[in-house]
């Protein structure tokens, strides 16, 4: 069973949990109480969500720490042995502490992993396997297992992971105090859809535990308010239709919308539905993360960025740079890297070299790599097939847009054509805009074989006609969603030319200032998606 996240949940964090969390730890006076506090509510937290799912954070925890300190334990060994060692002998020596160390790192690792895969991906393991046996024999089957997903096990398996390779390749010392630890894994904001931080990015800022200043509070308090109009006014405005065409129906509520099979929508519907997913995804998802990043700097600790307004990308590489952005950095640093470095690759690359040159022989090497990368990405977001495609599909678009790179390149060397003039760059922007639109409706159709029938339909049945459609939004849904969209593109445009909203509006005066926010409050309370008539979205990668 996948994690399902209560809406219910959602309201009460925003008028509950949230302000008594903060109120409590404004009001501790020591930097001990705030730590305790800090955890307390991190691990109420995830009770709140699955009560015994807690013990698979205290288990990753556990094995963190106790990998970290033996891998810290065998440099210590090595860097005393290195010193009553001749000269001659020390390589030697070296290459057999390196052995001990990489098959500790492989043996907590396995453990991190272990988890994620027995509770995530067993049952499509199962399932794959039992339709591969079928083909044999009709009467052999394996039982299907099935595990209730804990919240962000694959945000904090990942965090457990970069804190052991980091300790591997001394970047990091192991550190002795689980507590610590266990702070960093499942502090509350960043747990269920991230970002994936690093330990030397968070770990000391969390437990330095500073007092609440006017300054963070109000800045805080203000992206909170920015990541909920993201994710109350657009993405769960467009929830309805999207539910619709998609074919999900939820039972347990009636919003008067029919289950239509997706074959009964004309093509432009459904390419309609796919441009309102990616919105709504990355309302979504985005609003999310400035709700994380608001309460991390509330108090006061440093939390990575996790976009940089995706759809002013020229390319899809350089989209998944402004796309959740920790977990591209962390395949980049601990999947591409290792492998790209490793000797069969390092092997191809030269021999590629010599055969196409050192523009195109990289490429090969690299592609490699970069293979790695997308199926372990593909699978990270899910089990099952769709997110294998998707992964693909995003490999082999990066992979010719890097093969396109080489021979633009060589084009603009002899032509002295400029691929950075406005009209090719806005060319580019849409063309990557589009290419990013069709990915994303293989991601949420509920099958590939459904995401393939969607796509061809765009092109086979465009304007077929159908019954009336339900669309779940009325023309003032749609002139709010308009709106808010239109204000969206204006403070990203802004922010793509360097300009800081958020200090610009501070520098105001203060009342000016204060009506300002008291007007987005309001106008999340009057048009905020909520009550009759609306399904909230769920998290959505916090399933991930």
């Amino acid at each position: 069973m996948i994690f399902k996240y209560n809406s219910y949940f959602d309201t009460m964090y925003l008028a509950i949990f949230l302000p008594v969390a903060i109120v409590v730890y404004a009001c501790l006076p020591r930097k001990n109480a705030r730590r305790v506090w800090l955890l307390f509510t991190s691990l109420f937290f995830f009770w709140c969500d699955g009560k015994g799912l807690l013990v698979y954070i205290l288990l990753s925890t556990l094995f963190m720490h106790h990998g970290g300190l033996w891998l810290g334990r065998l440099h210590d060994r090595l860097s005393a042995a290195l010193k009553d060692t001749p000269k001659e002998e020390k390589k030697a020596l070296k290459e057999t502490y390196k052995k001990k160390q990489r098959w500790v790192l492989a043996f907590f690792i396995a453990l991190e992993l272990g988890m994620l895969v027995v509770l995530k991906y067993s049952g499509f393991f199962v399932n794959n396997l039992n339709a591969l046996m079928g083909l044999f024999s009709e009467n052999t089957r394996l039982l299907v297992p099935h595990f209730l997903l804990p919240m962000g096990i694959s945000f904090y398996t990942m965090q457990a992971m970069s804190y052991l390779f980091d300790v591997y390749h001394k970047k990091i010392e192991p550190d002795t105090n689980i507590g610590r630890l266990l702070l960093y894994m499942s502090f509350f904001p960043n747990v269920m859809e991230g970002p994936i931080c690093r330990w030397s990015e968070t770990a000391e800022s969390l437990w330095n535990a500073e007092r609440v200043s006017y300054q963070n509070l109000t800045l805080g308090l203000q992206r909170v308010l920015w990541g909920c109009i993201k994710k109350i006014v657009i993405a769960d405005r467009l929830n309805p239709f999207v539910k619709n065409v998609f074919g999900g129906y939820d039972k347990a509520v009636d919003f008067e919308l029919v289950h239509f099979d997706f074959n009964a929508f004309p093509g432009w519907v459904i390419a309609l539905a796919a441009v309102a997913f990616t919105l709504q995804l990355y309302a979504e998802f985005s609003g999310a993360m400035d709700m994380a990043l608001g309460v991390g700097q509330i108090f006061g600790v440093k939390t990575p960025e996790n976009f940089q307004r995706p759809f002013f990308s020229l390319s899809i590489s350089e989209f998944w740079k402004r796309w959740h952005i920790s977990l591209g950095a962390w395949f980049r640093d601990y999947v591409f890297y290792p492998v790209s470095m490793s000797g069969p690759v390092k092997k191809l690359t030269g021999k590629a070299r010599k055969k196409l040159g050192n523009r195109f022989g990289p490429l090969v090497g690299g592609s490699v790599a970069l293979f790695a990368v997308w199926i372990f990405n593909g699978l990270w977001h899910g089990a099952g097939w769709s997110y294998i495609f998707f992964g693909m599909y995003h490999f082999v678009l990066i992979l010719l847009g890097n093969i396109a790179d080489v021979l633009m390149q060589r084009f603009s060397e002899k032509t002295g054509f400029k691929r950075d003039i406005l009209p090719v760059r806005i060319f580019r922007i849409c063309r990557t805009a589009v290419l990013v639109v069709i990915g994303e409706l293989f991601f949420r159709a509920p099958t590939l074989t459904q995401g393939f029938a969607m796509f061809g339909r765009i092109f086979t049945a465009f304007a077929a006609k159908t019954e009336e459609i339900r669309w779940g939004v009325d023309r003032k849904d749609l002139a709010v969603l308009l709106f808010t969209v239109g204000v969206l593109f204006i403070v990203s445009l802004l922010q793509e030319k360097g300009r800081d909203v958020r200090t610009r509006i501070a520098g105001k005066p203060v009342v000016v200032r204060y009506l300002f926010w008291y007007a987005a409050i309001l106008f999340v309370v009057i048009f905020g998606a909520y009550g009759a008539g609306y399904i909230p979205v769920d998290p959505m990668y916090a399933e991930f």
